[in-house]
């Protein structure tokens, strides 16, 4: 079932039962205060009854019990029996003194015989009200003392009107309440259709984005839970689509990563496999020999490195990263040792200033960090005294910033987003002829996210290539709270 018929259905169902109570409340109570109305007045005629009785009894009580009895209810009858009432009297011995036949005749003389059975000395006056036949009647009765045997005056009053009043306007209330949810209920309907078109909205939404259309999104922008939910589903259809192009990005990287890889194995493999066979099935000369002896060599020792570098990649995230203060000066010292030989092989010059601060991390992963990026400057630089590398350190508010600058080749601006892939090279020819894999700069990216830092990179063909890595200088801030 649709949640607007649902609504529809709980909303009309709970009205319903409210009108009812209320209407069954009100009449009640409206019934009761008429019947207990009644039921004064008929007391009191029955009080006025036995008051007029034996004030006409003791003014003839000298000619005689039965004349002064019958002389009595004679002259008062017309003065109680009116407004519908008719009363009745009962000797001792159960004989109707007055109203026997009507009370026969009604049909009333058993309830009357129940009533006057329960009265006595300490008991001395009773009412109730009977259905009898097809109406109601009420009943009232005193016994007094005033002759020489007990005798009871009652009063039967005729209640049906108020009964068959209140059975009419149930009859009424019951029209006119069907009549209100009638009404009611299609303004209910309509209300329901109209506050649960959002959700309509959103669910045929979301199935046209089941469909493929990721593209669209709510427009609700309503500040009701509607609205905040509409705001909600389109973060998730934002994030979705996102972690979709994500997840394609990754296939098409493992994608490329895998005919990399088997690229790169296949050259060096194709050139070990070659000269084996030379050696094995071909007469050559000592310096063949030794000139495949070499490629062999060679191609093994890329190969190597090669997948060491894969197993450095891999690992690093699986292995704890052991983080300790780590001395800028140390690092100025280490990378200035290790680099001077190949810049002066290369016919470069480089230059190392790192202002003096301390890092938390890994010295080694550092150390590999920087031997790679100025490596890679070292491979994009042409010989000639016109060619340089610098790295550069700097202090900054809260974080420790390192350059590395080259005047080399550059890399052109739509290849900058994609030299952090592995096996991605931007000149590929000549990355290979220098022995690289293309996996230098996913290893420095990886290095530098387990450091909580980050790299740019701003190139230009032609003119040079100048990478920014920035990491927090957490020591600093602890500094600044001791003081």
């Amino acid at each position: 079932m649709k949640f607007a018929n649902k609504l529809f259905l709980a909303t009309t169902a709970l009205l319903t039962v409210m009108f009812a109570l209320f209407g069954i409340w009100m009449l009640s109570s409206d019934f009761s205060q008429l019947l207990n109305k009644e039921i004064e007045q008929g007391n009191k005629e029955n009080n006025m009854f036995l008051f007029l009785f034996e004030m006409g009894y003791q003014s003839t009580e000298e000619f005689g019990e039965e004349y002064a009895v019958s002389r009595t209810l004679k002259s008062i009858s017309g003065n109680v029996e009116r407004d519908g009432s008719h009363m009745f009297v009962v000797s001792e011995d159960g004989t109707y003194l007055y109203g026997g036949e009507y009370l026969k005749s009604m049909g009333f003389a058993q309830e009357v015989s129940a009533l006057t059975d329960i009265l006595n000395a300490d008991n001395t006056y009773g009412y109730c009200v009977r259905r009898i036949q097809n109406g109601y009647y009420m009943f009232t009765a005193a016994v007094t003392d005033i002759t020489s045997g007990s005798i009871c005056l009652g009063m039967c009053r005729d209640l049906t009107a108020i009964y068959n009043e209140r059975q009419n306007l149930l009859s009424r209330y019951r029209i006119a309440l069907i009549c209100l949810l009638f009404a009611g209920g299609i303004c209910i309907y309509v209300m329901a259709q109209y506050i649960t078109k959002p959700i309509r909205s959103l669910d045929k939404l979301a199935g046209k984005i089941a469909d493929g259309d990721y593209e669209l999104r709510s427009h609700n922008a309503g500040g009701d839970e509607i609205g905040e939910l509409a705001r909600n589903f389109n973060r998730m259809a934002d994030r979705l689509v996102e972690q979709m192009r994500v997840k394609v990005l990754e296939a098409k990287q493992k994608e490329d990563f895998t005919a990399a890889f088997a690229h790169e194995l296949k050259t060096p493999l194709t050139s070990i496999i070659g000269y084996a066979d030379m050696l094995n099935s071909m007469k050559l000369t000592e310096e063949e020999i030794h000139e495949a002896y070499f490629y062999i060599y060679s191609q093994g020792k890329r190969l190597e490195s090669l997948s060491h570098k894969l197993l450095e990649l891999v690992s690093m995230d699986k292995s704890p990263m052991l983080c300790k203060p780590v001395s800028t000066k140390a690092m100025e010292q280490n990378i200035r040792i290790t680099m001077r030989p190949i810049w002066k092989q290369r016919g470069v010059r480089g230059k190392v200033d790192l202002e003096k601060a301390t890092l938390h991390g890994d010295g080694e992963l550092l150390l590999s960090l920087f031997y790679n990026l100025l490596d890679n400057a070292v491979k994009a630089l042409d010989k000639g005294e016109k060619s340089f590398i610098l790295l550069k350190g700097t202090c900054i508010q809260g974080f420790y910033e390192f350059k590395v600058v080259d005047n080399g080749r550059g890399i052109p601006a739509e290849e900058i987003s994609r030299i952090t892939e592995a096996f991605y090279m931007v000149d590929k020819s000549r990355s290979r002829k220098e022995g690289g894999a293309g996996i230098g700069m996913a290893l420095c990216q990886k290095i530098i996210q387990l450091h909580n830092g980050t790299m740019n990179v701003d190139s230009r063909l032609g003119e040079g290539t100048v990478i920014k890595v920035i990491f927090p200088r957490k020591e600093s801030g602890a500094k600044r709270q001791k003081r």
